[in-house]
């Protein structure tokens, strides 16, 4: 059975989509792991990160998102199948990564998240808003080693039926205020979702983005998360692993470049190392 990591943070713009991307080339393509990539994140980035925009554009169109699947729980419909909304073998390196699959997203699942709730005051729905994801998907997570989940900011259904099928979650953060400050509204509402639908969800934890490590406020950001940790056996650990500030990282996520390796994706100043070691460290806790 896979091994199911969610990836979230409240703040949009904090290395969430890099991270979970560095994981899946890596986890595939160094370690010859069999990946799915399920972006649950409405900007989609993910998703154009690893496909083309005009074949996602057509995937789209044809039902073959995670839109259809929430559209399909709204309107009582039976559209969206799984086996053939998944994309084998994605990513811009060496023309695609062997074992390296997407679940794409849609910008329509900004409008339809927004209506999940309305899901739950129906008289005929038969799945609970927060388990659609896993009952379509659940008898495909064998055929993986590791599933990544894109969370959207938020902690609306969307995201909660990511967190329903995960056995950890990371939170991607920038070591500053604004980024760290909704990270205790993130543990406590998974404490409490868990909890309520009986199940375990670990926090894997805080991996720290965008590091300067010549910003003094980086540097006591990161000192208080782990002073917090520290006292509170609650909160998450942080990885030791720093990802730095780098132009290469964004430009990592443009599908229309064309590495041949992970070297070439990520640059030559060591940023594929720097991943290659946040790896080894999750595997010290899976």
């Amino acid at each position: 059975m896979a091994t199911v990591i969610s990836l979230i943070n409240l703040k949009g713009g904090v290395g969430k989509t890099t991270t979970c991307l560095a994981l899946a080339d890596i986890l595939a393509y160094e370690y010859k792991y069999k990946v799915l990539v399920i972006d649950l994140d409405p900007q989609t980035n993910v998703t154009v990160s690893l496909i083309h925009q005009d074949e996602w554009e057509e995937r789209d169109k044809n039902g073959l998102t995670l839109k259809q699947l929430f559209l399909d729980a709204q309107l009582d419909t039976n559209i969206f199948v799984p086996e053939k909304a998944i994309v084998k073998n994605v990513s811009n390196v060496s023309g695609g990564i062997k074992g390296l699959d997407l679940l794409p997203s849609s910008l329509g699942l900004i409008e339809i998240q927004d209506k999940m709730a309305i899901i739950a005051t129906t008289s005929n729905y038969t799945v609970k808003p927060t388990e659609i994801l896993k009952k379509s998907i659940n008898h495909l997570l064998s055929d993986y080693d590791f599933v990544l989940v894109d969370c959207p900011p938020n902690l609306g259904t969307v995201t909660l039926n990511g967190i329903f099928i995960s056995d950890y979650y990371i939170i991607p953060t920038i070591p500053d205020i604004l980024s760290t400050y909704g990270i205790p509204q993130i543990t406590n509402k998974v404490s409490q979702f868990a909890r309520k639908e009986n199940l375990r969800i670990t926090p894997l934890g805080i991996v720290i983005t965008k590091y300067r490590s010549n910003l003094t406020l980086h540097n006591t950001t990161i000192e208080t998360l782990e002073s917090k940790h520290a006292n509170d056996a609650a909160f998450p650990r942080i990885f030791k692993t720093r990802i730095p500030l780098t132009g290469k990282a964004e430009e990592a996520a443009d599908y229309n470049d064309t590495p041949n390796t992970l070297k070439q994706k990520y640059g030559y100043q060591g940023l594929d190392r720097v991943f290659m070691r946040l790896v080894e460290e999750i595997h010290e806790y899976v």
